[in-house]
């Protein structure tokens, strides 16, 4: 949606919800949500509010991904915990405002954690970034501690297979397929070691410190970005955040900058959860098989034209050395 077309709709929107005549300020696109996520100010009767809309992407159908009313139950379910959040202030599917579903969140101020040479998490100490680390996985676990009973709208749980088999048809349309070339093998092993009796509850689906808000002095503020939420097997997303932070996954040389170790990671995790992970090795080499996939695809979405984005070339040098991490992964259990 354009800019000014999204002013528009938000002037009746907000005169519908506050209680005087308003002024709609600085809407832009947020960074980081391929145009569909916006941030505006509203101004009323003296003062300012913040807020963060997100929208579905344009030109797609309503469901998985792009059903944002997923997103809005599970932050729901969060206002009775003590999970870092943004609770939902405005959502619905009545098109008369948007033309699609929408929710409306406070905008925060601060930013998502970066560890980058030039970024500002560069600056923190190793203490504050291990403090950092503790909030983030004791809120992971709190998330998994959820009652899905709370989250109907989510549906029922992912059976751990399709986890796996889900991606086949990615695969089949990635670029540099020779990157890939132990994917089936990879693919067969997880298959034949799906663990049993694992936690089964609401995860994230993308928790890395991508999607980890933080305040300036470094306290998480909020998780953010739930559009791959869901219910299922809930260590998936303990083995998502270590695999972003596992050296030998990634090739060597790589500008990427970690964050704290996969065992610091799963300490915390475990510390925070109250009890022993089991078989995390498995939901390690299940993130690293996505993500080497995922690399793959938007690899070849780039190259066509449909998708660019210069960073998965060099993203791209990884999809080897993942898939030998989840190899090895899967060799030691």
């Amino acid at each position: 949606m354009e800019l000014e077309e999204l002013r528009a709709r938000l002037k009746p929107f907000c005169e519908a919800r506050y209680p005087s005549p308003v002024e709609i300020q600085e809407v832009i696109t947020m960074p980081g949500h391929a145009g569909f996520a916006y941030g505006f100010r509203v101004a009323c009767a003296g003062q300012v509010d913040s807020w963060f809309i997100r929208l579905p992407p344009p030109g797609v159908n309503w469901v998985g991904t792009a059903d944002v009313l997923r997103q809005v139950a599970v932050l729901n379910a969060l206002d009775g915990t003590d999970v870092p959040h943004c609770s939902v202030k405005w959502s619905g599917d009545d098109e008369q405002w948007f033309g699609s579903p929408y929710f409306v969140v406070p905008w925060l101020e601060g930013d998502v954690m970066r560890l980058g040479a030039e970024d500002w998490g560069s600056n923190l100490s190793a203490d504050q970034i291990h403090e950092f680390g503790r909030q983030a996985m004791s809120s992971l676990a709190a998330v998994h501690k959820v009652d899905i009973s709370e989250v109907p709208y989510l549906g029922d749980p992912v059976p751990f297979a399709d986890d796996v088999t889900r991606w086949d048809r990615f695969y089949a349309k990635a670029a540099e397929p020779e990157r890939l070339k132990d994917v089936p093998t990879v693919r067969q092993r997880l298959l034949d070691t799906v663990p049993q009796n694992a936690p089964v509850g609401i995860f994230h689906g993308d928790f890395q410190t991508a999607n980890l808000f933080a305040s300036k002095d470094a306290q998480l503020l909020a998780l953010i970005d739930w559009e791959l939420t869901g219910v299922g097997a809930t260590l998936n997303d303990v083995g998502w955040i270590c695999t972003f932070s596992d050296e030998q996954a990634w090739v060597e040389n790589t500008d990427r900058t970690m964050f704290l170790t996969p065992d610091t990671l799963i300490d915390l995790y475990q510390n925070a959860y109250g009890q022993e992970v089991q078989n995390i090795n498995w939901y390690r080499a299940l993130a690293a098989y996505k993500f080497a996939i995922i690399s793959g695809l938007n690899l070849s979405l780039h190259r066509r034209g449909k998708r660019e984005d210069e960073v998965w070339e060099t993203t791209a040098l990884s999809m080897k050395p993942l898939i030998d991490r989840a190899l090895d992964l899967l060799a030691t259990g």
